[in-house]
């Protein structure tokens, strides 16, 4: 119902694309400092859960506990988020891990309900309950982007869309929409991922609807919501893949 809510809503409020977007430099860099501040208080903050998780990955699945994924960053810049591993070595090479009918559902929302790369996974079914499904439930996985990409970087904001591949942005905006896009840095949250979590993708059009909305109307005011939003998210798990 909620999904339904928020899919009416974006109906009749989200503006037509206009590339020729107001700049906020005064917004911009009170943002930046709020997002030194915020990742600097949380990288002291989770460093000892973030030690442990890392531990834990190493012990369960061996190798690095990090994986540098390179996506779209502001103005088209190439950048490499970093996240904590939740899936199995060797999870890229998908001929190898997934079947034909999973490949195919990959390409078309870059997720699957049932992922069988997750660390700890065995068997159908363990895609929601096992050891990398958890992480990820909790986003977990996206603690490194706080301390890196956020603060040491610099190439990813607290709230903004969500960072995407090139095949992605080619497969599922216009041109005008990826200029749109790409205007603004990239978020460890956003208006997409704290009101719809996975639950509303691609296909219909509504994900992009909902990313674009916040570049056309972001704000602290938006910010904030969207903050308290993505914890209320994330202590129920909703919509986590």
């Amino acid at each position: 119902m909620e999904n339904l809510q928020v899919t009416e809503q974006l109906e009749s409020v989200v503006p037509d694309i206009d590339t020729g977007l107001a700049r906020k430099p005064c917004y911009d860099f009170f943002k930046r400092a709020f997002d030194i501040a915020a990742s600097l208080a949380a990288s002291i903050l989770l460093l000892i859960p973030m030690l442990v998780i890392s531990l834990l990955i190493v012990l369960k699945d061996g190798g690095s506990p990090f994986y540098l994924q390179k996506r779209v960053g502001r103005n088209g810049a190439a950048i490499k988020v970093c996240k904590f591993r939740s899936m199995k070595r060797g999870a890229d090479d998908l001929e190898k891990m997934l079947t034909p009918e999973q490949i195919a559902e990959y390409k078309r929302e870059y997720k699957l309900n049932d992922d069988p790369r997750l660390i700890g996974y065995k068997k159908t079914g363990d895609g929601c309950k096992c050891f990398g499904a958890k992480i990820r439930r909790m986003s977990m996985d996206e603690l490194p982007q706080i301390f890196w990409n956020i603060l040491i970087k610099g190439d990813m904001s607290v709230v903004g869309p969500r960072p995407v591949l090139q095949s992605e942005l080619e497969e599922n905006y216009t041109p005008e929409e990826r200029k749109l896009l790409l205007s603004v840095k990239p978020g460890l949250t956003g208006y997409w991922q704290a009101y719809a979590r996975n639950c509303i993708g691609y296909t219909n059009g509504e994900r992009q609807k909902m990313e674009l909305f916040y570049v056309h109307n972001r704000s602290f005011l938006l910010d904030i919501k969207i903050i308290f939003k993505t914890f209320g998210a994330v202590l129920i798990g909703r919509g986590a893949k």
